[in-house]
């Protein structure tokens, strides 16, 4: 390469479109983390409690639905098919 063809590709380093790519994208990233803690701050999610009711007689605990189900007992009875 000739000492002119350099000096003619070369020019400021802010007028290079491919250091905008490699540069933009992470500076991106990190601006729209910065929104979301702020967001996340700002609105934070409720704590749900749950409520079961009581039966009479009868543990709390023996009327909850399967859905609501341990996930070790769910994940057993999946794996044996016992009722």
């Amino acid at each position: 390469m000739s000492q002119q063809e350099t000096s003619k590709s070369s020019g400021p380093w802010w007028r290079e479109k491919f250091m905008w790519l490699v540069v933009g994208g992470p500076s991106l990233v990190v601006v729209a983390s910065f929104v979301t803690l702020a967001l996340a701050l700002h609105f934070p999610d409720p704590v749900l409690e749950e409520r079961v009711p009581e039966a009479s007689g009868v543990a709390a605990n023996a009327k909850l639905p399967t859905a609501l189900a341990p996930a070790q007992k769910a994940r057993n009875h999946a794996a044996t098919g016992s009722h």
